[in-house]
């Protein structure tokens, strides 16, 4: 753990939530946002985060969607009874991230595939490589986003730094083959 993460295992935001049943848009809007920053839920209305600056603004808009929505939220700073208390939490969040770098590793393959199909059936258009691009630069997006909410270094952050750049080679390989296919001159082919 770094110096910077030592006092996040011991101190968290304990968000309590309470909705209205109806409509269920409200619930879906706050349960996306918490988990769009990463919270790890409790039970029923009950969410944490480490008590960090990075999930300040998450924690801000489930509480504003739900106080929209006619809902009551209570924020909380919590800390363990004992180091036990902290570790099981840090534990609990661990496993969490590791969840989303593994869902993370999974569409690096998926993408990778894509790649791969596209040169074996030689689809080299423009159009295709745009695609391509934007689902790497989807890939890049959220590796950032992981990265800001793995406050305690999951296992797994590494081999997704590594996974995206093998994307990125792999998506540059197919530009390069792409620009290669619109610049043959009929002659070339012979």
């Amino acid at each position: 753990m770094t110096n910077a993460n030592r006092g996040a295992g011991s101190r968290w935001l304990v968000l309590v939530i309470r909705l209205p049943a109806e409509p269920s848009r409200h619930r879906v809007a706050v349960w996306r946002e918490l988990r769009r920053i990463g919270a790890l839920s409790l039970g029923q209305g009950i969410w944490a985060v480490p008590d960090v600056p990075v999930f300040g603004a998450g924690i801000a808009r489930a509480v504003e969607l739900t106080e929209r929505s006619g809902g009551q939220a209570v924020t909380l700073n919590a800390s363990g009874r004992g180091p036990e208390d902290a570790a099981r939490f840090q534990a609990m969040f661990t496993a969490a991230r590791s969840e989303d770098w593994a869902e993370f590793l999974a569409d690096c393959g998926k993408f990778e595939a894509e790649l791969a199909k596209e040169i074996r059936i030689a689809k080299f258009t423009l159009a295709e490589l745009e695609e391509e691009e934007q689902s790497l630069e989807r890939l890049r997006r959220w590796h950032r986003d992981l990265t800001a909410r793995d406050v305690f270094g999951a296992s797994e952050a590494v081999e997704a730094a590594a996974r995206l750049k093998q994307c990125t080679v792999a998506c540059e390989d197919y530009a390069e083959r792409v620009f290669r296919a619109l610049h043959e001159t009929p002659e070339q082919d012979r």
